[in-house]
């Protein structure tokens, strides 16, 4: 049994050199570190088939990790992928899990407390601004110094420039962190709307609904606004749960702004694409949907609904836990935006996945998020680590698309088959009884930087079958009604300041707005002097043109570098 360990003390008793503190005052490992890691401890890099360590120093060299982790994750010390990657390497690591919100409270102490650093940090979730800060400080290794180590990253920045251009330091030209990509086109449409078959199905037969049959009702059907008006204002009349209360019914659900499932299609009735910042690439120019017309028009008919009880008004306020409760049990949801039905009732199959609703001008359009498939920020090497070398090497093969399948979802022998497929592939095992797909993923996988591409899906592990389940859904009734000229944004780098402008004037902002739409969404619209005045003030107090050309300028420089 493993014993908890501060931060701070490492028991004698292990046996163990650790690797922190224990160089001073330069960025670098010296020639002589090298010699003594190459010649003492069997140091090679080379082959990422052989260890990376020799025996003779397996059990002599040692490195501490720092680690946020979810609450009811195993310590990363105790999950077996990481008894395997020891096997495999003979590089020790310490890891030092402390939970997602300790983190968050405590990133900037354990920057700033030079005298008992760890070696690396990970889940770092560092920001441009911290790179820039933490590297000014000398506080931050440049991994791009150590490429030479890292054969697996090497390539990836070799083959993928758009990668390489969104990790480059502004203000030095070098790299800092090491990504995570995840690329399985999920991120881009968070929101899928879904439909209760049933109720639906009785709401025709009522004559309800206009134009609409039965068979009408299927997956990748499409509904007009005032379609979809005349069914929830059947839902909302009616006792469709058969409880004999005809007020528990939900005709629309959300979460106001959850990244999961939201208000942000309903605008896309009105050709706005729309997202939680409000902010998209549309003919690579960067546009504030709050600017446009068309907000305003889609906002006054989304708060109709609400006036009318056609959309829930707690959706405005919930919590996702609340709304996932109460999908559970007794239906309530007669439709509902989310990522996937699954979790949200407990009988999927009376739910169809529709495409988007069509606007009262003919407008059909989805949200595009700026959800990132790309994480920049997910590990950082500290400068006082003795042998950055090792460590980069070791972490180099979480890269391997073998080890990052078990990185992000668990090892070999527990989540996937010890025997591959007829195809070479790795096959997941069969859930465990009792255990959710999310609960074996947690107890089993530290999930961070892993590289997982288009080449991988289709040639070294399958896709879990919920994720695949979402990319068929998302091919079929979310990316056609992406308009050709909008993109979401990349990982941006910015210079100095530009992040001081952000700094400024970005919180202000986003609040400005936030207020003001779910105020308009809660009391039944946004007058035209109301309008005029929220447009007055985007541009003079809340400084919003100045902040369009930071993000501006930003993007001009990432597409120049592609």
């Amino acid at each position: 049994m493993k014993k908890a360990k501060s931060f701070a003390v490492i028991s004698a008793a292990m046996f163990l050199l650790s690797a922190c503190g224990q160089k001073t005052g330069n960025n670098d490992s010296s020639d002589a570190d090298l010699d003594l890691l190459t010649n003492t401890y069997g140091y090679q890099y080379q082959n990422t088939d052989e260890k990376i360590l020799n025996d003779k120093g397996a059990q002599e060299i040692s490195y501490t990790v720092y680690s946020s982790k979810n609450a009811s994750a195993l310590d990363y010390n105790d999950m077996k992928i990481m008894e395997d990657l020891f096997d495999q390497t003979n590089v020790k690591v310490d890891w030092e899990n402390v939970s997602e919100s300790v983190y968050t409270q405590q990133k900037n102490l354990v920057f700033g407390n030079k005298d008992d650093r760890p070696d690396a940090i990970y889940h770092a979730g560092m920001s441009a601004g911290e790179v820039i800060k933490y590297a000014k400080r000398k506080v931050l290794l440049p991994i791009s110094d150590y490429l030479e180590y890292m054969p697996n990253f090497s390539k990836i920045l070799e083959e993928r420039p758009d990668i390489k251009n969104q990790l480059i330091n502004v203000e030095d030209g070098k790299i800092y962190t090491l990504p995570r990509v995840e690329e399985m086109d999920l991120l881009q449409n968070p929101n899928l709307l879904f439909l209760n078959k049933v109720w639906a199905e009785q709401a025709i037969e009522a004559n309800a609904v206009t134009a609409l049959k039965k068979e009408d009702i299927k997956d990748g059907m499409a509904m007009t606004s005032a379609q979809m008006e005349e069914m929830l204002t059947y839902f909302r009349d009616n006792d469709m749960n058969g409880n004999g209360d005809n007020t528990d019914e939900r005709p629309m659900s959300f979460v106001y702004n959850n990244w999961q499932g939201n208000q942000n299609d309903l605008y896309g009735m009105f050709g706005l694409n729309e997202n939680l910042e409000h902010r998209i690439i549309v003919d690579e120019k960067v546009v504030y949907t709050v600017q446009e017309e068309e907000f305003k028009e889609a906002t006054n008919f989304i708060a109709d609904w609400v006036e009318k009880g056609l959309i829930d008004r707690v959706s405005f306020e919930q919590s996702q836990d609340n709304f996932l409760a109460n999908g559970k049990g007794l239906e309530t949801y007669g439709a509902f935006y989310w990522w996937e039905s699954e979790t949200v009732v407990t009988n999927p199959e009376n739910y169809v996945v529709m495409n988007p609703l069509i606007g009262p001008d003919g407008e059909q359009t989805v949200s595009v998020s700026n959800n990132p498939e790309i994480g920049t920020g997910e590990l950082v090497i500290l400068t006082n680590c003795k042998y950055p070398e090792a460590l980069l090497s070791y972490f180099d093969r979480y890269y391997d698309p073998e080890i990052s399948a078990q990185i992000n979802y668990g090892p070999i022998g527990i989540v996937y088959e010890e025997e591959k497929d007829s195809e070479g592939m790795l096959v997941q095992k069969p859930l465990p009884e009792g255990v959710t797909a999310d609960e074996l993923r947690l107890q089993n996988a530290p999930l961070g930087i892993i590289y997982l591409d288009d080449y991988a899906w289709n040639n070294v592990v399958h896709m879990e079958p919920r994720a695949k389940l979402r990319v068929e859904r998302l091919a079929e009734n979310a990316t056609p009604f992406i308009p050709e000229n909008v993109k979401q944004f990349p990982n941006l780098q910015f210079t100095l300041d530009e992040l001081n402008t952000l700094a400024n004037y970005e919180t202000n902002l986003n609040d400005y707005i936030r207020t003001n739409q779910i105020n308009w969404l809660l009391k039944g619209g946004v007058s035209d002097e109301e309008w005029e005045n929220f447009q007055s003030e985007l541009t003079g107090k809340t400084m919003l043109n100045d902040i369009k050309q930071v993000y501006q300028n930003a993007y001009d420089r990432y597409r120049e570098s592609q």
